[in-house]
């Protein structure tokens, strides 16, 4: 009730104020409606932030560490030839895999970006050779030998078949089985598998890389620096850890 209808109200004398039971009524309904929008809104809340686990990491998901009991899970949308998913590489998530080893469950999940002509193929490669019980040799090296594939000058490459060519070389060096790497490479089994990161990217929210879920809650930095997103994300995991 707004101050000019208060004062109104007072000036009439004789007026008698509304029973008692009608108060209680009406603030009994009152009542009533804040704890049902309140229900709603928590509901609603928690059908927003809630992410499905087979949606993060389905069965036979690829790990770069992983623990007994799962206790904390950090998973990673990424696009192989992804700049900012490279830098990350270099600067946190190749040391976070290595400072967490044995303690959390890291799982990788394709996610690659139309506007970058070699992150299907790079996907595939690392699909490959998973096949043959090798993806996390097959993710480091194509990484590590970012600069030697994925860029041309200051632009990302777009050159397939020089692309290819040092995947094989890559998959050489990891002590693959090339034929059968070749022949996986272009196969509808790894193809459905980066298809399922694609979609479970987008059904959990996920719309740039690289992407992160510790626990099933999406990780989103506030910091500016590479620094600053690593200690965030350091801090996340110690309290999961913690928990």
């Amino acid at each position: 009730m707004s101050r000019a209808t208060r004062g109104k109200s007072t000036a009439l004398p004789g007026r008698r104020g509304p029973s008692v039971n009608l108060i209680l009524t009406i603030g009994l309904v009152v009542l009533a409606v804040l704890v049902v929008g309140g229900i709603l809104l928590f509901n609603r809340s928690d059908e927003k932030t809630a992410v499905p686990p087979e949606k993060l990491v389905p069965a036979g998901a690829h790990t770069l560490s992983t623990v007994n009991g799962n206790k904390v899970t950090l998973v990673e949308f990424l696009d192989f030839q992804c700049p900012a998913c490279a830098s990350y590489y270099t600067n946190i998530t190749k040391k976070v895999e290595q400072d967490y080893q044995g303690r959390i469950t890291f799982v990788p999940r394709n996610f690659p970006l139309e506007m970058h002509p070699l992150a299907v193929p790079a996907a595939r490669a690392a699909e490959a050779a998973g096949r043959q019980g090798k993806y996390n040799e097959m993710y480091h090296a194509l990484y590590n030998g970012y600069r030697e594939w994925a860029v041309a000058g200051q632009d990302v490459n777009s050159d397939v078949a020089a692309a290819t060519a040092k995947f094989e070389q890559y998959a050489t060096t990891i002590g693959l089985d090339v034929a059968k790497f070749r022949t996986d490479v272009t196969s509808p089994q790894v193809q459905t598998v980066i298809d399922r990161g694609i979609a479970d990217g987008r059904e959990v929210g996920v719309d740039s890389t690289p992407t992160f879920f510790v626990n099933g809650e999406k990780f989103e930095p506030t910091g500016r620096t590479l620094a600053d997103v690593d200690r965030q994300l350091r801090e996340k995991l110690d309290q999961a850890l913690a928990g």
